[in-house]
């Protein structure tokens, strides 16, 4: 009867451990996915254009195709490389994220920009496949281009998340990224399902409610769902500037250049004035702004450089996703 005792406080203990290691992991992956905030609503705001000229029975469906390979590019591919570059050479963490701060800086410069200027009608999808007349092949071509735009951005969203777990060990960092990974996941994949559909259960409230409340409040559905879209695709734009800015600045400062970081702290504290909130949206705001300079300098390198060998190199979907 003892040995049995020992053993249940020995499967106790055990279980406490677990639990507690459970509990560890998910607080790190609510610290890391926080992180990627810019990045998630701008994924959040882009996708849904790729569900644009199909069937509503097919946009759920397309959508699960797209989360899939999200799932695929970031347990499969990205993890695994986020974990080795941790353990072999963890010096690149910093420089990587410079280059994915610049990346968002680019996006959202370049959004503002197309926004500004005049557009050509005839410039095609957000995957450049405007000319493809079959469903079938449209929809293919929409969900390759998708899944390589979620490979860029889930590959920022990883390398962020990295450099914010603090785990004790290589099992605990690699769990945290797999949940970070599958949470991100879901939460963006689940908001565009919500966000495609509410038009549809809008539409079917207006046409099939009982009571007249029920049907204006589905006619006032129908009519908010643009301007949601339309204030995701701006919120994304100033955050994923925003967070491009503070990477690029943090990371200089990790990587010994202080002057960027200290000079935007005391411009925020001079301010603010003793005012936390207001420190914080001064900071914000320099962030911002550092992001839309550095966007404007890249948008020639990355239109007339960069886009031209991806295109060559991988398709030229990605290089026309955003």
């Amino acid at each position: 009867m003892s040995g049995l005792l020992a053993l249940l406080d020995d499967v106790s203990a055990i279980a406490k451990v677990a639990a507690a290691s459970v509990d560890d992991i998910g607080a790190a992956a609510m610290k890391a996915g926080s992180k990627t905030a810019g990045v998630l609503i701008d994924d959040a705001a882009v996708t849904p254009k790729y569900l644009q000229g199909f069937e509503p029975a097919r946009e759920l469906p397309i959508i699960w195709r797209i989360a899939r390979g999200s799932i695929i590019n970031k347990l499969v591919f990205l993890m695994p490389a986020a974990l080795l570059m941790a353990a072999f050479a963890p010096w690149l963490v910093w420089p990587l994220l410079i280059l994915g701060g610049c990346y968002l800086s680019f996006e959202g410069a370049e959004k503002i920009v197309h926004v500004l200027m005049k557009q050509d009608d005839h410039s095609g999808g957000p995957d450049g496949s405007h000319d493809v007349g079959d469903p079938l092949h449209l929809e293919e071509a929409r969900v390759k281009g998708a899944i390589k735009t979620d490979f860029i951005l889930s590959a920022e969203i990883m390398v962020i998340s990295l450099s914010a777990i603090d785990a004790p060990s290589f099992a605990m960092q690699a769990a945290t990224l797999a949940v970070v990974a599958v949470m991100i996941t879901a939460l963006v994949y689940g908001a565009v399902a919500i966000i495609v559909k509410m038009d549809d259960v809008g539409l079917w409230l207006s046409l099939n409610g009982r009571l007249s409340v029920t049907q204006g409040f589905g006619k006032l559905i129908v009519k908010f769902m643009p301007w949601l879209l339309r204030a995701l695709s701006i919120i994304g734009t100033a955050a994923m500037l925003w967070v491009g800015g503070s990477i690029i600045v943090h990371s200089s400062h990790e990587m010994g250049w202080h002057w960027p970081e200290e000079t935007v702290h005391h411009a925020a504290v001079a301010l603010g004035q003793g005012n936390g909130l207001l420190e914080w949206a001064v900071t914000a705001g320099i962030d911002f702004v550092i992001g839309f300079v550095v966007g404007l300098i890249l948008i020639p390198i990355g239109t007339k450089l960069v886009a031209p060998i991806w295109a060559r190199l991988f398709g030229d979907d990605t290089a026309k996703a955003h």
